[in-house]
């Protein structure tokens, strides 16, 4: 994925997609049984996943998958089915057919342990009204643009912390002279830490103090636990869960414990913020803010009283467990992207640049001044989506590549095939921000509104899409200020999923200041 690129494949690309969307279209519309499949027995290929070790590449299943028997196909692995689709055209067709409460796979084993700890639900294992009450009142606080306007600053205040802190960390152990050192580190620790503090400072209101030489064990066992929830998310997806627990399997063990955690890390901070807060009634001002400083998203919930502690705890405990690998993950591949494509880099930081300097130090100011930031978060999603698909189940039947889909059915979205395929992009292997601001390029593709979904779509795009979207621009906006990026190593970075899509081993990166 360097800038050159690979442009194999790329003549006549438009052409065949069209060829495969419109095969079938002048015979009769095929049963749901005749959609082409990888097996009968979801029992016989869970051993296969299992010993073949697709679990942790499920993505390049995916596409070798697609390859083979086209743009749709249906799977069976232990209890889960599903259909896969991964062209646009078909993505729109799928999302015409969601309601107005669109309703997408469960993660059971999430779910079984909220049941079974008698904690309550979040968003994110909501369905129904239910769901669309509670997705209303948190649009407001970490999706409108007012909220955003209001959390902005913080995001920005760490985002300098943590490249004042880097820049330190050059200036004290890297080479070169006074000024102009460089250093070559693995930043995936740092990432971390960084984007645990700028969730807490958002949603809870305060710092953490994770850029300190002793971050807090507590901080430490969150990230820790939220990386064993994820691990062991996809194998249990796949299993009986209820002969899990009665079994008192390692694996649910695992994940239980993890979650435990992570709850118990959020009711600590919510704790806190809890009395913070009480303990200055009667000092807020109008918008909310207590002495003129944004509350966080915790303040802003209790302050307004609409939604009960119980669900404020299950909401903001969701956002918290979703929002530090989410952002950490990408952030890796962005240096590395950026670092092994100069090119490219030297392009995105002039107009940081430029912006930064008439924007007076205003955070939204520079960010709208700078759509090359947005388009290599966009670009990134592309070739790394951190959740490999997007899953509706729809209300109503409906037609996909000639092919009847029963109302209710599983329906994922694969985001890694469509991402990197000549379908659907031009010059699919190359990292080009600008791609994403080609009006020429987006206009002459079918479905082209369906080809960036890493944050999901519609009424139940993710919750906590904002919030990292300005988070992850924030910092690469002062990384960029401050460091010309390079890489010891410009090969491609092997990548594995466990829930996310992360690199098997995190890439080098050289900081270089400027």
């Amino acid at each position: 994925m360097t800038a050159a690129g690979k442009a194999e494949g790329r003549k006549g690309s438009a052409k065949e997609g069209t060829d495969v969307r419109k095969r079938g279209v002048d015979r009769r519309v095929q049963s749901f049984e005749e959609i082409p499949h990888t097996g009968k027995s979801g029992w016989v290929n869970l051993v296969k996943f299992w010993r073949e070790g697709r679990f942790r590449l499920l993505h390049k299943h995916m596409e070798k998958t697609f390859n083979n028997l086209g743009p749709i196909y249906r799977e069976k692995v232990g209890t889960l089915s599903s259909v896969n689709i991964m062209l646009p055209s078909d993505i729109s067709e799928l999302f015409r057919a969601e309601g107005p409460h669109p309703q997408r796979m469960t993660l059971q084993p999430w779910a079984t342990h909220r049941e079974i700890r008698q904690h309550s639900k979040g968003v994110f294992l909501k369905n129904g009204e239910e769901w669309r009450a509670d997705r209303l009142l948190l649009n407001k606080e970490v999706m409108m643009s007012a909220a955003v306007k209001q959390f902005l600053p913080l995001l920005d205040e760490v985002s300098r912390d943590f490249s004042r802190m880097l820049r330190d960390r050059v200036e004290k152990e890297g080479r070169g002279e006074e000024g102009r050192r460089s250093l070559s580190i693995d930043p995936s620790h740092d990432l971390f830490h960084f984007a645990l503090e700028a969730s807490g400072h958002v949603l809870y209101g305060e710092r953490m103090g994770l850029f300190s030489s002793c971050p807090s064990l507590e901080s430490q066992e969150f990230i820790w636990a939220v990386k064993k929830m994820l691990e062991t998310t996809p194998p249990l997806l796949y299993l009986p869960l209820r002969l899990m627990l009665l079994i008192g399997a390692p694996l649910w063990t695992q994940h239980a414990t993890a979650w435990d955690h992570i709850f118990s890390h959020a009711e600590a901070r919510i704790h806190s913020g809890y009395q913070r807060l009480s303990s200055s009634e009667g000092q807020r001002s109008k918008d909310g803010s207590v002495g003129g400083q944004y509350p966080g998203v915790l303040g802003r919930l209790m302050e307004k009283r609409q939604l009960s502690l119980d669900l404020i705890k299950a909401n903001i405990t969701e956002l918290m467990a979703g929002g530090v690998d989410t952002t950490a993950v990408p952030l890796q591949f962005a240096l590395f992207e950026l670092g092994r494509n100069p090119e490219v880099q030297e392009s995105v930081r002039q107009q940081v640049r430029a912006s930064w300097e008439q924007a007076g130090g205003d955070p939204h100011k520079a960010l709208q001044g700078a759509p090359l930031l947005k388009g290599t978060i966009k670009e990134i999603l592309r070739l790394y989506p951190v959740g490999i698909t997007v899953q509706r189940c729809p209300n109503r039947d409906i037609v996909l590549q000639n092919y009847h889909i029963p109302a209710g059915t599983v329906v994922q979205a694969c985001l890694y095939p469509l991402g990197r395929s000549a379908h659907v992009f031009e010059d699919p292997q190359r990292f080009d921000p600008s791609r994403w601001s080609n009006k020429r390029e987006e206009s002459q593709r079918e479905g082209s509104g369906f080809r960036s979904l890493a944050f999901g779509f519609g009424a139940r795009q993710c919750v906590g899409r904002r919030i990292a979207e300005n988070e992850m621009q924030l910092l690469l906006m002062h990384i960029l200020l401050n460091f010309r990026l390079s890489v010891p190593s410009s090969e491609d970075i092997k990548t594995t999923y466990t829930l996310i899509l992360q690199p098997e081993t995190p890439p080098l990166i050289t900081f270089s200041t400027l």
